[in-house]
């Protein structure tokens, strides 16, 4: 917490005192009228360029780091198609509404390409090192393999004190390490290890996709970072989990733990499907179905809303492998979720495992649809919403669960955990029903209600109505029993919009499910 100290100042009159303060104001705004005015820089790189060039489009640069290095803050640099295998580091900062911009050249895609560099300990072909400012848009980042163990090859790292770094409409792919025991990569890697909170780092637009990252994920934020957007970008095809909100106790485990994990910010409106282990059997094995698509794992207060999740492991997780921290304060709210290879939405420990929990979180308004295709680790069915070790004080409300004939809609594994809400929900099964509380399963709602002490308010057995099971498409028709019959909780929880961004309420009303 900032604290203001209020000193009281003794004001007497001094000329010469007055003189020097009007001089040292004149200094300062002639300085800061010279830095407002300058004029901002267009400079360009091109393959066939050179570094002696002046960098004008018709002289261009050779490399991206020398123009880099020219470049002052709320300058443009505008790379052209190509192939360009240096790894790029941005070297220095830009200033708070004058970024430092590196930028394909409008209608082309260059290309970042690391097969020629030999990938050693924890190496990105983009690094942004303590770095403020900063902008890059529209690059292909890509070809970066390794084979070897404790070797960690990245597309972009953003590490350290970095801050308010925007990342736009780039595609990451062929980021790969092939070692059988001990592998790890990353596609966009950002980590606050830093003496100072990392603020406003901001991704959208991109796509990450043919990644091998072994026990690692594809997009990271974990450390001590305080605000951060992930928007509107697509991840698949993939062996492990697509994007991760993090604690910092394993990757930074010297950082203070009351700061140490990712908190306060944002995943919405991305596309993510085909994150599965089956992708590496080489790697994985047969039959291993752990990888999430979204997770936050010890992070807290992240929104996950308006996604579109399928075909992977797992959907979403609030769960914690941590013994230190929580996943909590989290909200999880008009996603659509479906046909994953075992649970659509997870809370909980890694059971036998860890001991950190989920607290707090919120999982409202979102449509399942078929997922557990397999079996879990233990044989059994993990349910559409799975909740394991150490739940508490979550609500479940306003969700559509369309289970397979042979489906749990709600398994809750052991008693641990409590002052968990779930209602309002709408279940719906072609087969038999079936809950399980505290390891104990119930086909007979008004049985499993009882046992449970949840979902006064839900509905069981009745057809939500949805658009298309076949393609699908999870919207609902305009007579479904799921139209405005939900229970509003305020804006803050059921947010502003549905999974199609339009008003997510109807004169008060909120309907089940992810659309309004």
């Amino acid at each position: 917490m900032e604290t203001t100290v209020l000193r009281k100042v003794v004001l007497y009159f001094n000329p010469f005192a007055l003189l020097l303060t009007g001089l040292f104001a004149c200094s300062k705004l002639k300085i800061a009228t010279e830095t407002t005015d300058r004029q901002e820089r267009l400079l360009y790189v091109a393959v066939d360029g050179n570094d002696a060039n002046s960098g004008t489009i018709n002289a261009p640069f050779g490399t991206i780091n020398y123009a880099l290095s020219k470049a002052s803050a709320g300058d443009t640099v505008f790379v052209r198609a190509g192939k360009y295998t240096n790894r790029v580091i941005f070297g220095k900062s830009g200033l708070l509404g004058k970024h430092i911009t590196l930028k394909a050249y409008p209608g082309e895609r260059p290309l970042i390409d690391g097969s020629q560099t030999t990938a050693t300990g924890l190496m990105a072909m983009v690094s942004f090192p303590d770095v403020k400012f900063l902008t890059i848009e529209g690059f292909d980042i890509a070809h970066f393999q390794t084979q070897n163990p404790g070797v960690d090859p990245m597309g972009i790292s953003i590490t350290g004190n970095s801050r308010d770094i925007d990342i736009r409409n780039c595609n990451i792919f062929d980021i790969k390490n092939f070692h059988l025991t001990n592998r790890s990569a990353h596609a966009i890697f950002v980590l606050g290890n830093g003496s100072e909170v990392m603020r406003d780092i901001n991704i959208t637009g991109c796509t990450v996709h043919d990644t091998q990252t072994g026990t690692s994920e594809n997009v990271t934020f974990a450390g001590n970072v305080d605000g951060f957007t992930f928007t509107h970008n697509k991840i698949y095809d993939t062996e492990n989990i697509g994007v991760i909100v993090a604690g910092g106790d394993n990757l930074h485990p010297t950082g203070d733990i009351r700061t140490n994990y990712a908190r306060n910010g944002v995943v919405s409106d991305n596309e993510v499907y085909q994150v599965s282990m089956t992708k590496s059997t080489n790697y994985w094995g047969l039959n291993n179905y752990g990888a999430i698509g979204i997770y936050v794992c010890g992070g807290a207060g992240t929104i996950i809303e308006r996604n579109t999740v399928y075909n992977c492991d797992r959907g979403i997780g609030l769960v914690s492998e941590s013994n230190q921290l929580a996943t909590k304060t989290c909200i999880v709210r008009n996603n659509f979720v479906y046909n994953c290879n075992r649970t659509g939405i997870y809370l909980g420990d890694y059971l036998n495992y860890t001991t950190g929990g989920t607290q707090d979180c919120y999982v409202v308004n979102n449509t399942l649809f078929q997922n557990n295709k397999f079996p879990g680790h233990f044989g059994e069915i993990e349910g559409e919403i799975r909740l394991t070790e150490r739940c508490t004080n979550n609500v479940i409300r306003n969700n559509i669960i369309y289970a397979r004939p042979t489906d749990v809609f709600i398994h809750k594994y052991t008693a641990t955990g409590s002052g968990n809400i779930i209602d309002n929900n709408l279940y719906f099964t072609n087969g038999a029903p079936k809950w399980i509380w505290d390891g104990t399963a119930y086909s007979d709602y008004n049985a499993w209600k009882t046992a449970s002490a949840q979902d006064a308010h839900s509905s069981s057995g009745v057809d939500p109505m949805l658009v298309s099971i076949s393609q699908p498409d999870l919207r609902i028709q305009p007579g479904s029993p799921a139209r405005n019959s939900g229970s509003l909780t305020s804006e803050a929880v059921n947010g502003k919009t549905d999974i199609d961004n339009k008003p997510r309420t109807d004169n008060g009303k909120i309907s089940k499910g992810a659309q309004q």
